[in-house]
């Protein structure tokens, strides 16, 4: 069944496809090195942030080549979503190598202002990530115009509302962050496993996680509405919508106060 799943996303967008499996791959390596590497770094395992990373790069790609899917067949490989494709290989392989590289080193890869050579790789991390969450809107652009014959409504829907929210909430927050020049705000502490999130004082990454991911889970509960739902899916769509939109909004404003993330934890 997983080999079946697997061969149809192949077909649905091939370069995108490996490149998310291969990135995947490697989550689990960086996740083993955590086992093997003792070092800590502003206390969490080295190889953690490079996990986090692959495996938020790996899935984007591999949405992204699913999403691809949805347009006509005919436009798959066509001169635009090719040019994306190979845009999101690029800039996606330069953020996880950069962040893998300068985790080996035991060094911050962002907000790393230490020495040009930091300064330089921080800067083309940025403008790295921009075009990256941009290839959000070439895909949304062919799946609205050109879809698939039998592409639901209210799934096509709840496909380019995902893809423009990335755009705005998770590209914008993203840039926030690197213009404030940090992603905590007030007190620094403990923070949550695996995601690393402050558990003491603000942690701007809420927010632009919930944005960053509203184009897989739009899609998600597409489906759901789609089984439960017999009328009425396209305005459901929309509602989930809202509610992403105010979940990374209350994030935000939460952060930017100061206050934790999960505070009964924190």
């Amino acid at each position: 069944m997983i080999g079946a799943s697997l061969a149809a996303l192949d077909r649905r967008q091939p370069l995108l496809t490996r490149f998310g499996l291969l990135l995947l791959g490697l989550s689990l390596v960086t996740a083993m090195l955590q086992w093997v590497d003792p070092r800590l770094f502003m206390g969490q395992p080295t190889w953690a942030k490079p996990t986090r990373f692959l495996l938020s790069v790996g899935f984007f790609a591999s949405t992204a080549a699913w999403f691809i899917g949805d347009v006509c067949e005919d436009l798959r490989q066509g001169r635009l979503l090719r040019a994306t494709a190979w845009a999101l290989v690029a800039t996606g392989a330069y953020e996880v190598f950069y962040i893998a590289y300068r985790a080996a080193l035991g060094q911050a890869s962002h907000f790393n202002f230490d020495t040009p050579w930091t300064a330089l790789g921080y800067a083309l991390m940025g403008i790295g990530a921009v075009v990256l969450v941009a290839t959000s809107l070439p895909i949304a652009w062919r799946v609205w115009h050109q879809p698939r014959p039998g592409l639901s409504p209210h799934y096509r829907l709840a496909v380019v509302m995902g893809l423009v929210l990335t755009v705005l909430l998770g590209g914008v927050l993203g840039g926030y962050m690197s213009a404030t020049g940090a992603h905590d705000v007030g007190a620094r502490g403990g923070t949550l496993a695996m995601t690393g999130w402050n558990r003491t004082g603000g942690d701007l990454r809420v927010a632009h996680f919930l944005g960053l991911h509203a184009s897989q889970i739009l899609p998600v509960a597409a489906i759901v509405i789609g089984v439960v739902l017999p009328r009425g899916r396209q305005m459901a769509v929309a509602v989930v919508a809202a509610l992403v939109v105010a979940a990374t909004l209350f994030a935000f404003t939460q952060a930017v106060s100061g206050r934790p993330f999960l505070p009964s934890i924190g």
